[in-house]
């Protein structure tokens, strides 16, 4: 294992081939072999995100499984998790944590990806993601149209729900314990944040 590869933080991919940072597109990002490891682009630059740890795939887990359950259910759309690629421009492409999309977006569902913006998306705050998560995540879902962007906390065990207004997000609250979260697009959506971060290893 090389050095690079044991880096926590998200990385700019400068050791890939392929064309220059700062011009790498979806259509580069796909033909990129299979390697194991996970990419995102964002502003056309390549990056790669670190392996998620056991505890950051539990949480992940939890809010795929309660959303897939009401989602599904309800008759609303689909949930995805990843690794799932999201365009949302040539020189924009994410695999967020958990997408949903609702069936009036069923046309953004291609064959291997999703291309547009999602109705909701949730990312699980990492040490090693935090500021991509926080600022530059942010202000690209919210150019993009994402609808709602919930960033998870599981060091605090909160959740941010923040509601595209313009082409800026504001912030509904942050989360804990035995609150639900005030969903636009889910409305009827009634988990308690603290089920989210339940952990069978605690």
């Amino acid at each position: 294992m090389t050095t690079t590869e044991k880096l926590p933080m998200v990385t700019p991919a400068d050791w890939v081939a392929g064309p220059g940072q700062g011009q790498w597109t979806y259509t580069d990002y796909a033909a990129l072999p299979e390697d194991g490891r996970r990419y995102e682009i964002l502003n056309g630059v390549l990056y790669m995100t670190p392996s998620p740890s056991w505890s950051h795939q539990e949480v992940v887990g939890a809010f795929y499984r309660y959303l897939y359950t009401y989602v599904t259910s309800t008759g609303l759309g689909g949930v995805f998790v990843a690794p799932i690629d999201v365009e949302l421009a040539p020189e924009d492409v994410f695999q967020p944590d958990v997408v949903v999309l609702l069936k009036a977006s069923r046309e953004k569902l291609m064959g291997r990806h999703i291309v547009g913006a999602p109705d909701l998306v949730v990312e699980v705050v990492s040490p090693g993601s935090a500021t991509m998560d926080r600022h530059d995540k942010y202000v690209v879902y919210a150019q993009a149209g994402i609808s709602e962007y919930w960033i998870a906390e599981p060091g605090t065990q909160t959740v941010e729900v923040l509601v595209l207004k313009g082409q800026r997000y504001h912030s509904q609250g942050v989360f804990q314990e035995k609150a639900t979260l005030p969903s636009q697009i889910l409305p009827g959506f009634e988990v308690q944040v603290e089920q989210f971060f339940v952990s069978v290893w605690s």
